[in-house]
């Protein structure tokens, strides 16, 4: 199925101008979730919402926004807040552009691929993808604006909504009680060391969701009737000579590979996600996992 738009509208640079959609980048679907039970009759719970005094339950045409100042609450009508749409509504106008070195990593809130919509304005959009700085610009999702920022990912773009500044808190709140400590040349030096031998290319691939793996791990026992017992957590040691700690860090890293504990082989989350809709017994064959690959969805959907 066709991926779904989150936003459509226009990009505008001075007066090149291209219909564009916007697109989720990233997705959570893929990540096991729980309904919430009744313990006692194993049916799911429900919500509703209801008035705060009186208990009685309200329907969503009796339901109004109210912002609360001074105990009391200001209403305000759907009308209202339509009255002061933005431009930013139905289009992206890009307003300067910038180094991305200079944006702060805090100001990062969530990726969209923006691609043309339609195939009209592909030209345009080249133009405006072709330039070799960040573009900032403003977009209006779920009737709030957020700044976004757009460089070229290949034959696309990719941006990514920023915060204001009003939403980032000051380093200094959190590091002002640091202490101001002189490490020594040979500390660092091994420290170093130790990064040194740990250094590689960055590869998401290799990256593997523990916890996502333990709960497919923990939904298959009990699909199988399996006595769940819980297993003993490792305990934090208390560093006290740090010389020594770093000595030993270094020395187990120079272990051979061969000496060490083999790797397990990277895996996917999607991967990971297709093993817990197996049979207990263990994964089928690849081509008879594909073929029922429908009947597969429908299991989790009911686990």
């Amino acid at each position: 199925m066709a991926p779904r738009a989150n936003w459509k509208g226009f990009l505008r640079l001075s007066l090149v101008t291209c219909p564009v959609a916007l697109y989720p980048a990233t997705s959570e679907s893929e990540k096991i979730s729980f309904n919430q039970l009744n313990r006692a009759t194993g049916h799911r719970i429900k919500y509703v919402k209801v008035d705060a005094d009186t208990g009685d339950e309200v329907t969503n045409e009796d339901i109004v926004k109210g912002y609360e100042l001074e105990g009391q609450f200001i209403e305000v009508t759907k009308e209202e807040l339509e009255e002061i749409a933005l431009e930013s509504t139905r289009t992206i106008e890009i307003d300067e552009s910038v180094d991305k070195s200079d944006i702060d990593p805090r100001y990062l809130i969530r990726p969209y691929h923006l691609r043309p919509d339609g195939k009209v304005g592909h030209d345009a959009f080249a133009v405006i993808r072709e330039m070799d700085k960040v573009a900032i610009g403003r977009v209006v999702l779920t009737n709030r604006e957020h700044i976004i920022a757009l460089e070229p990912m290949d034959k696309g773009l990719v941006g990514t909504l920023l915060r204001y500044p009003y939403e980032v808190r000051s380093e200094q709140e959190y590091f002002h009680e640091i202490q101001d400590v002189k490490v020594t040349k040979d500390m660092l030096d091994l420290a170093k060391h130790i990064v040194n031998q740990k250094a590689g290319a960055f590869d998401p691939d290799k990256f593997e969701d523990h916890y996502e793996a333990a709960l497919i791990d923990l939904i298959n026992q009990k699909r199988a009737g399996k006595t769940i017992r819980p297993k003993e957590r490792p305990k934090g040691e208390n560093v006290v000579d740090l010389m020594e700690a770093l000595r030993q860090s270094v020395g187990r890293e120079a272990v051979p590979a061969k000496a060490a504990k083999p790797a397990k082989k990277p895996r996917k989350a999607a991967a990971g996600q297709k093993e817990m809709l197996m049979p207990i017994q263990g994964k089928k064959p690849a081509k008879e996992a594909a073929a029922k690959k429908p009947a597969m969805g429908q299991r989790r959907k009911s686990a």
